[in-house]
């Protein structure tokens, strides 16, 4: 016996199917110093990266290979065990880590697929890093919230994303971008 649709002008495969409720992420805690000068502000960690609990922890974001070239004299390693020398090494040189979103819902890593974020609280930035001279914002979505960071009376760059999925820039061209900023604030 073959069972009839009780709505024949309804196709049951057109309708939209729910999506199952996206999981609250929280992001991963600022690297910043009392010497951090230059703040580079992300949107919010990766899959890789908040299962790694690493900043930029995805093998194909350019953040580490930049400020490598950045200052060559000075190797870090990249090896997933190395992450602690790297939080130091780059706060050795002034710059600070953090993202504007504390929360959000997400599937995968796009910041297109971000809802419902939370921003981080920055009201008390300058007392942690008293001699923070300018905030530079590491893609768009990061540098969406720009408005919040030009109440601290600091300089606010732009940055191209580092994100393999920003790959309109060639590595030379973002690595000049990044260079430019970096020595704006005396960090090269």
């Amino acid at each position: 016996m073959h069972k009839s649709n009780p709505n024949p002008h309804v196709n049951a495969n057109a309708l939209p199917r729910t999506q199952p409720p996206l999981q609250r992420l929280v992001g991963l805690p600022h690297l910043l110093g009392s010497n951090t000068r230059l703040l580079v502000l992300g949107s919010f960690p990766s899959v890789a990266s908040l299962a790694r609990q690493q900043y930029y922890a995805h093998p194909q974001n350019q953040f580490w290979k930049i400020l490598q070239a950045l200052w060559p004299d000075h190797p870090i390693e990249m090896t997933s065990s190395s992450y602690e020398n790297r939080c130091h090494w780059l706060l050795d040189r002034g710059l600070g880590v953090w993202d504007v979103y504390a929360t959000c819902e997400r599937q995968g890593s796009l910041d297109a697929a971000i809802r419902h974020p939370q921003v981080n609280d920055f009201s008390d930035l300058q007392r942690r890093c008293p001699l923070l001279r300018a905030i530079a914002h590491n893609g768009g979505e990061s540098f969406r919230h720009a408005k919040h960071m030009v109440t601290l009376g600091l300089p606010v760059y732009k940055l191209p994303s580092t994100s393999a999925a920003n790959a309109s820039w060639s590595f030379e061209r973002k690595l000049a971008a990044w260079r430019e900023v970096v020595a704006a604030v005396g960090l090269l």
